[in-house]
Order: C-alpha cells, then sequence, then structure tokens
C-alpha cells in the first residue's frame, strides 16, 4: 500500500511564491517517476512537471522558467518551488507516483494565485 501526502497548498499573490511537497509512504522502490499535476475548475488534469529517481525532469511548456521541481530520494519526497505565480496557475495540485506498472495519486492541494 501506498500513500501520499501533499502539503503547502495555500493563497499567493501574483508573482509570489509557495513550495509543495509530497511524501510518499509504503512499499516503494527506488526505481520510480515523481511529479506533480493540477486541475483548474472546469478543465482536465494536466501535467506540471516529473522527475525520475535519476533525477531527470521535465516541465510543462506554461511553468518552464517559474517552477522547479526536486526530489529527495532518502525520504520519498518530492518537491515543486513555484515561483513568479499567476492567476492561471491558480488550480489543485496533486501529486503523483510511478512505481513499475502502478500509478498513485494525492489527495490534492489547493493552490490560488489572486490579489
Amino acid at each position: 500500500q501506498v500513500q501520499l501526502m501533499e502539503s503547502g497548498g495555500g493563497l499567493a499573490q501574483p508573482g509570489g511564491s509557495l513550495r509543495l511537497s509530497c511524501a510518499a509512504s509504503g512499499s516503494i522502490f527506488s526505481i520510480n517517476v515523481m511529479g506533480w499535476y493540477r486541475q483548474a475548475p472546469g478543465k482536465q488534469r494536466e501535467l506540471v512537471a516529473v522527475i525520475t529517481g535519476g533525477g531527470r525532469t521535465t516541465y510543462a511548456d506554461p511553468v518552464k522558467g517559474r517552477f522547479t521541481i526536486s526530489r529527495d530520494n532518502a525520504k520519498n519526497t518530492v518537491y515543486l518551488q513555484m515561483n513568479s505565480l499567476k492567476p492561471e496557475d491558480t488550480a489543485v495540485y496533486f501529486c503523483r507516483l510511478i512505481v513499475g506498472l502502478d500509478g498513485y495519486w494525492g489527495q490534492g492541494t489547493q493552490v490560488t494565485v489572486s490579489s
């Protein structure tokens, strides 16, 4: 059984920053992919960023240069540093863990960017 615990969402002003964290627990192998997705009201869930166990990263175009994904393999934790936030970044952010053929989702954390 795998569980994902997210934290760090909240309210930020445009141009501000937030940092999301997601800690995984349970039967987790070292070779896995962790990432973040988001879903805005009325829209489909979309990829934000992913990072492999070896540290290779992929970012969605709208967040390139503003968001940074990182991970601590010893803690099975993935982070998302979000800078220069824009109102269009407002969404529920979901942590994602892929281990082999199995995928797991976190419960989601709300990020709201508004003045």
